[in-house]
């Protein structure tokens, strides 16, 4: 009876490794689970049912909505999504357009946020523009808020979007460019609403090292215990809107973000590969070397909509730091069982990759 008993706990033991990281780990030896478009309140009924008349598939893809920012790290989420508008006159978005196409809806900014000057932030200018905090400063004050009343807490990846795409329909609002001088303003506002003393930025990871990428391949990440309270950013965007971020900043010298960087770059050390399914071997290779991938468990509700967990189980087992996911919580928006967190439940844990290489 004795061996038997030997025999499950050393059978149990993987498994403890994975829920408990240690704070001498390194930040980059853990994996969690966040949410995308972590801001995003639903479209209002009136105008989804109008433009849903018009575009039925692409109305799908975005019948989803998220608790707030708060209540998702009262969870024990560790990746939120954040994507900015630039505005910095005030107002280019304090009017959308899809409030004159439907009547009826409820009241938008009654505070006049949209006014002001500032980053805003929304999914789709004109269609799908509510949001749980309008703009950055706000989302980085409740970021700060939630952080002070939680000294200590692991760190929280935020994933952001640079949007200025325009709409390839005439008569919606069309965005500003973001350009080296406008990424400038972004991250004063990180270090107005946020301080510093909460971000990980690129040149606390570069340390000594002549390039970031050099460091991250010499394992330079910090332990989880320096790297407690803290926050640490990636601009999720490709070339060649990433790389006016890098305009006079090698290596991201001075800049507050990471960017997703092609390995080989010397900015390279955080790298999104979205498709676990197709890039599982590119992911774990990648992790093994010391980046951080991020990476996602569904896309376009359409693994909710089927319940099809295929994609978040190879991101699991790719070993990507950073899994997104709209559905923490199961739909309100359809008939699903579909809800996404580790097995045993909880969003942060050691990642395998790392785990099973342990003695």
């Amino acid at each position: 009876m004795k061996n038997i008993f030997g025999l499950l706990l050393i059978a149990l033991l993987p498994a403890a490794k994975l829920t408990g990281p240690g704070d001498n780990v390194p930040m980059n030896h853990v994996q969690v689970i966040g949410s995308h478009n972590s801001y995003k309140k639903a479209i209002d009924p009136k105008l989804f049912k109008l433009l849903q008349k018009n575009d039925s598939v692409s109305m799908s893809k975005i019948d989803y909505e998220h608790i707030s920012l708060t209540a998702q790290l009262n969870m024990g989420l560790r990746n939120l999504e954040i994507d900015v508008y630039a505005d910095t006159a005030g107002g280019k978005y304090a009017h959308p357009k899809g409030l004159t196409w439907a009547p009826g809806q409820p009241p938008y900014d009654t505070e006049g946020l949209m006014k002001k000057p500032g980053f805003k932030v929304f999914h789709i200018q004109d269609i799908d523009y509510r949001s749980n905090c309008p703009t950055f400063a706000l989302c980085l004050q409740e970021l700060k808020k939630w952080s002070d009343a939680h000294p200590g807490h692991s760190p929280i990846f935020i994933t952001m979007n640079a949007k200025d795409e325009p709409m390839k329909r005439p008569g919606f609002t069309v965005p500003d460019k973001f350009t080296s001088a406008i990424y400038d303003k972004l991250d004063k506002e990180i270090a107005d609403n946020l301080g510093l003393n909460h971000v990980i930025t690129p040149d606390d990871v570069r340390g000594k090292y002549s390039t970031l990428e050099e460091a991250v391949l010499h394992q330079n990440w910090p332990s989880l215990k320096k790297a407690k309270g803290k926050f640490i950013f990636l601009l999720d965007e490709e070339a060649p809107k990433n790389l006016e971020y890098v305009k006079g900043h090698p290596s991201l010298k001075g800049r507050v973000l990471f960017i997703n960087a092609q390995p080989g770059t010397p900015e390279a050390a955080i790298c999104v590969r979205n498709n676990a399914r197709k890039e599982l071997a590119e992911i774990t290779s990648l992790v093994k070397k010391g980046y951080i991938v991020r990476t996602r468990a569904d896309s376009d509700t359409e693994e909710a909509r089927v319940n099809d967990k295929s994609s978040f189980e190879a991101a699991m087992r790719s070993g990507a730091q950073i899994i997104s996911t709209d559905y923490y919580l199961k739909s309100t928006h359809f008939k699903s069982d579909y809800v996404i967190s580790f097995p045993g439940g909880g969003y942060f844990r050691m990642d395998p990759i790392f785990s099973s290489n342990k003695k």
